[in-house]
């Protein structure tokens, strides 16, 4: 869900595959404390989960 509205709304991202990439894997555990995905940075904040209408205030679109 997130990244299909990031490509809905034209917003550049970079997709790390934490299930394959063991280093990406732990930097996300130590950046959030969380094991789950998604894990989204926006600058330098940080969200947990989906949340559309943050992801789009975070990312300067319209939801």
């Amino acid at each position: 869900m997130a990244k299909d509205f990031l490509r809905e709304n034209n917003v550049a991202y970079t997709d790390y595959d934490v299930q394959s990439d063991l280093a990406k894997r732990q930097e996300m555990i130590e950046k959030s404390g969380q094991m789950g995905v998604p894990v989204i940075f926006v600058g330098d904040e940080m969200m947990v989960g989906f949340d559309k209408q943050k992801l789009a205030s975070l990312a300067g679109i319209a939801a």
